[in-house]
Protein backbone atom coordinates (compact mmCIF):
# COMPACT_ATOMS: atom_id res chain seq x y z
CA UNK A 1 0.00 0.00 0.00
CA UNK A 2 1.35 3.42 -0.93
CA UNK A 3 1.34 6.58 1.19
CA UNK A 4 -1.65 8.89 1.55
CA UNK A 5 -2.59 10.51 -1.73
CA UNK A 6 -1.19 7.61 -3.72
CA UNK A 7 -2.71 4.55 -2.13
CA UNK A 8 -6.19 3.70 -3.35
CA UNK A 9 -6.36 -0.04 -3.68
CA UNK A 10 -9.59 -1.84 -3.08
CA UNK A 11 -10.53 -5.46 -3.47
CA UNK A 12 -14.14 -6.32 -4.08
CA UNK A 13 -15.50 -9.52 -2.71
CA UNK A 14 -18.83 -11.28 -2.56
CA UNK A 15 -19.59 -12.38 0.96
CA UNK A 16 -21.40 -15.67 0.78
CA UNK A 17 -22.79 -17.05 4.00
CA UNK A 18 -22.67 -20.82 3.73
CA UNK A 19 -24.55 -23.30 5.82
CA UNK A 20 -21.86 -23.38 8.49
CA UNK A 21 -22.55 -19.72 9.25
CA UNK A 22 -26.29 -20.08 9.85
CA UNK A 23 -26.03 -21.23 13.46
CA UNK A 24 -23.32 -18.68 14.10
CA UNK A 25 -25.47 -15.94 12.63
CA UNK A 26 -28.32 -16.96 14.89
CA UNK A 27 -26.02 -16.71 17.88
CA UNK A 28 -24.86 -13.29 16.76
CA UNK A 29 -28.44 -12.07 16.55
CA UNK A 30 -29.24 -13.46 19.98
CA UNK A 31 -26.30 -11.52 21.42
CA UNK A 32 -27.58 -8.26 19.90
CA UNK A 33 -25.98 -8.13 16.46
CA UNK A 34 -28.06 -6.03 14.14
CA UNK A 35 -29.78 -4.03 16.86
CA UNK A 36 -30.10 -0.28 16.55
CA UNK A 37 -28.54 2.33 18.80
CA UNK A 38 -31.14 3.86 21.13
CA UNK A 39 -29.08 6.98 21.80
CA UNK A 40 -31.04 9.55 19.78
CA UNK A 41 -28.43 12.25 20.31
CA UNK A 42 -25.71 10.03 18.91
CA UNK A 43 -27.83 9.17 15.89
CA UNK A 44 -28.43 12.87 15.26
CA UNK A 45 -24.69 13.51 15.45
CA UNK A 46 -24.07 10.76 12.89
CA UNK A 47 -26.56 12.35 10.53
CA UNK A 48 -24.77 15.68 10.90
CA UNK A 49 -21.37 14.08 10.29
CA UNK A 50 -22.71 12.35 7.21
CA UNK A 51 -23.29 15.78 5.66
CA UNK A 52 -19.53 16.41 5.65
CA UNK A 53 -18.19 12.97 4.72
CA UNK A 54 -16.66 12.06 1.35
CA UNK A 55 -19.11 10.01 -0.71
CA UNK A 56 -16.96 9.28 -3.76
CA UNK A 57 -13.32 8.34 -4.20
CA UNK A 58 -11.55 8.11 -7.57
CA UNK A 59 -14.81 7.44 -9.36
CA UNK A 60 -15.97 4.89 -6.82
CA UNK A 61 -19.13 5.40 -4.77
CA UNK A 62 -18.68 5.07 -1.02
CA UNK A 63 -21.11 3.96 1.66
CA UNK A 64 -22.08 6.38 4.41
CA UNK A 65 -21.03 6.19 8.05
CA UNK A 66 -24.78 5.87 8.76
CA UNK A 67 -24.97 2.61 6.76
CA UNK A 68 -23.63 0.44 9.58
CA UNK A 69 -25.61 -1.68 12.03
CA UNK A 70 -24.89 -1.38 15.75
CA UNK A 71 -23.64 -4.85 16.66
CA UNK A 72 -21.13 -4.29 19.46
CA UNK A 73 -21.36 -6.43 22.58
CA UNK A 74 -22.02 -3.56 25.01
CA UNK A 75 -23.05 -0.66 22.80
CA UNK A 76 -20.88 2.27 21.67
CA UNK A 77 -17.97 3.20 23.93
CA UNK A 78 -17.21 6.84 24.69
CA UNK A 79 -13.49 7.25 25.33
CA UNK A 80 -11.91 10.39 26.77
CA UNK A 81 -9.06 11.15 24.39
CA UNK A 82 -7.30 13.27 27.03
CA UNK A 83 -6.59 10.20 29.16
CA UNK A 84 -6.56 7.56 26.43
CA UNK A 85 -3.49 5.38 25.86
CA UNK A 86 -2.82 2.63 23.36
CA UNK A 87 -0.72 -0.04 25.05
CA UNK A 88 1.52 -2.26 22.91
CA UNK A 89 3.07 -5.03 24.94
CA UNK A 90 3.57 -8.79 25.21
CA UNK A 91 6.49 -10.30 23.33
CA UNK A 92 8.24 -7.00 22.75
CA UNK A 93 11.50 -5.58 24.04
CA UNK A 94 10.12 -2.07 24.50
CA UNK A 95 6.46 -1.99 25.57
CA UNK A 96 4.81 1.39 25.13
CA UNK A 97 1.69 3.29 26.18
CA UNK A 98 0.99 5.84 23.46
CA UNK A 99 -1.32 8.81 23.66
CA UNK A 100 -3.76 9.48 20.82
CA UNK A 101 -1.51 12.20 19.42
CA UNK A 102 1.56 9.99 19.65
CA UNK A 103 -0.14 7.34 17.56
CA UNK A 104 -1.10 9.99 15.00
CA UNK A 105 2.51 11.18 14.79
CA UNK A 106 3.11 8.25 12.43
CA UNK A 107 2.72 8.37 8.64
CA UNK A 108 -0.94 8.39 7.53
CA UNK A 109 -2.28 6.12 4.81
CA UNK A 110 -5.60 5.98 2.98
CA UNK A 111 -7.32 3.05 1.34
CA UNK A 112 -10.85 2.22 0.20
CA UNK A 113 -11.76 -1.14 1.73
CA UNK A 114 -15.02 -3.06 1.97
CA UNK A 115 -16.15 -4.31 5.37
CA UNK A 116 -18.23 -7.50 5.12
CA UNK A 117 -20.34 -8.47 8.12
CA UNK A 118 -21.16 -12.13 8.72
CA UNK A 119 -24.80 -10.99 8.85
CA UNK A 120 -24.65 -10.47 5.08
CA UNK A 121 -24.34 -6.69 4.74
CA UNK A 122 -21.30 -4.71 3.63
CA UNK A 123 -20.04 -1.13 3.39
CA UNK A 124 -17.45 0.51 1.13
CA UNK A 125 -15.48 3.05 3.15
CA UNK A 126 -12.41 5.23 2.59
CA UNK A 127 -10.25 4.61 5.64
CA UNK A 128 -7.35 6.73 6.86
CA UNK A 129 -4.95 5.50 9.49
CA UNK A 130 -1.57 4.25 10.61
CA UNK A 131 0.14 1.04 9.59
CA UNK A 132 0.51 -1.45 12.41
CA UNK A 133 3.93 -2.23 10.96
CA UNK A 134 5.01 1.33 11.73
CA UNK A 135 3.79 1.05 15.32
CA UNK A 136 5.64 -2.23 15.74
CA UNK A 137 8.94 -0.74 14.59
CA UNK A 138 9.35 1.06 17.89
CA UNK A 139 8.62 -1.81 20.27
CA UNK A 140 11.23 -4.40 19.23
CA UNK A 141 8.95 -7.34 18.43
CA UNK A 142 10.53 -10.61 19.56
CA UNK A 143 11.21 -13.38 17.06
CA UNK A 144 8.86 -15.76 18.88
CA UNK A 145 5.82 -13.53 18.31
CA UNK A 146 3.49 -14.87 15.62
CA UNK A 147 0.08 -13.55 16.74
CA UNK A 148 -1.35 -10.10 17.44
CA UNK A 149 -4.19 -9.87 19.95
CA UNK A 150 -6.37 -6.76 20.00
CA UNK A 151 -8.36 -5.64 23.03
CA UNK A 152 -11.27 -3.20 23.13
CA UNK A 153 -12.58 -0.81 25.77
CA UNK A 154 -15.74 -2.94 26.08
CA UNK A 155 -13.93 -6.21 26.81
CA UNK A 156 -14.07 -7.49 23.24
CA UNK A 157 -10.98 -9.11 21.74
CA UNK A 158 -9.84 -10.78 18.54
CA UNK A 159 -6.55 -11.76 16.92
CA UNK A 160 -4.72 -12.03 13.61
CA UNK A 161 -1.45 -13.65 12.58
CA UNK A 162 1.46 -11.22 12.68
CA UNK A 163 2.44 -12.35 9.19
CA UNK A 164 -1.00 -11.42 7.84
CA UNK A 165 -0.76 -7.95 9.35
CA UNK A 166 2.70 -7.32 7.91
CA UNK A 167 2.10 -8.80 4.45
CA UNK A 168 -1.25 -7.08 3.92
CA UNK A 169 -0.07 -3.86 5.57
CA UNK A 170 -3.12 -3.58 7.80
CA UNK A 171 -3.79 -0.35 9.61
CA UNK A 172 -5.56 1.26 12.52
CA UNK A 173 -8.08 3.75 11.19
CA UNK A 174 -8.79 7.05 12.88
CA UNK A 175 -10.88 8.51 10.04
CA UNK A 176 -13.56 7.18 7.71
CA UNK A 177 -14.70 8.99 4.57
CA UNK A 178 -12.61 11.98 5.63
CA UNK A 179 -14.13 12.47 9.09
CA UNK A 180 -12.70 11.45 12.46
CA UNK A 181 -14.31 8.23 13.70
CA UNK A 182 -17.37 9.00 15.82
CA UNK A 183 -17.72 6.95 19.02
CA UNK A 184 -20.31 4.72 17.35
CA UNK A 185 -17.75 3.74 14.71
CA UNK A 186 -14.84 3.00 17.02
CA UNK A 187 -13.13 6.22 18.14
CA UNK A 188 -10.26 6.50 18.69
CA UNK A 189 -9.10 3.55 16.54
CA UNK A 190 -10.64 0.71 14.57
CA UNK A 191 -8.73 -2.13 12.93
CA UNK A 192 -9.12 -2.24 9.14
CA UNK A 193 -8.94 -6.01 8.78
CA UNK A 194 -9.00 -6.13 5.01
CA UNK A 195 -10.13 -9.48 3.52
CA UNK A 196 -11.52 -10.53 6.92
CA UNK A 197 -15.14 -10.69 8.10
CA UNK A 198 -16.44 -7.88 10.26
CA UNK A 199 -15.92 -9.46 13.67
CA UNK A 200 -12.17 -9.05 13.12
CA UNK A 201 -12.64 -5.28 12.61
CA UNK A 202 -12.34 -4.51 16.32
CA UNK A 203 -13.29 -1.00 17.51
CA UNK A 204 -12.27 1.16 20.51
CA UNK A 205 -8.84 -0.48 20.62
CA UNK A 206 -6.97 0.10 23.88
CA UNK A 207 -4.32 -2.62 23.85
CA UNK A 208 -2.33 -4.61 21.28
CA UNK A 209 -0.49 -7.67 22.55
CA UNK A 210 2.24 -9.47 20.61
CA UNK A 211 1.93 -13.16 21.42
CA UNK A 212 3.05 -16.67 20.49
CA UNK A 213 -0.46 -18.07 21.09
CA UNK A 214 -1.48 -18.85 17.51
CA UNK A 215 -4.62 -20.58 18.81
CA UNK A 216 -5.91 -17.54 20.71
CA UNK A 217 -9.65 -17.11 20.30
CA UNK A 218 -11.41 -13.81 20.81
CA UNK A 219 -14.98 -13.02 21.85
CA UNK A 220 -16.85 -14.44 18.86
CA UNK A 221 -14.23 -17.05 18.05
CA UNK A 222 -14.83 -18.55 21.50
CA UNK A 223 -18.49 -18.81 20.51
CA UNK A 224 -17.80 -20.83 17.37
CA UNK A 225 -16.80 -18.30 14.75
CA UNK A 226 -13.98 -19.24 12.39
CA UNK A 227 -10.66 -17.89 13.66
CA UNK A 228 -9.49 -17.28 10.08
CA UNK A 229 -12.57 -15.21 9.16
CA UNK A 230 -11.60 -15.00 5.49
CA UNK A 231 -14.07 -13.30 3.17
CA UNK A 232 -15.38 -15.85 0.67
CA UNK A 233 -14.48 -15.67 -3.03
Amino acid sequence: MNKAGRAAGKGRYVNRISGKWLLLLLGLLLFGCGTSNNDNTSETDLEELAKTEVNEYEGQDLSSLTDFRENSIKGPQYIDVDVYTLTIDGLVGKPVALSYDEVLDNQKYTKAVTLHCVEGWSVDILWEGILLADLFEGVDVQASADTVIFYSEDGYSTSLPLQTIMERQLMLAYKMNGVVLPPERGFPFQLVAEDKLGYKWIKWITRIELSDDADYKGYWEQRGFDNEADVGP
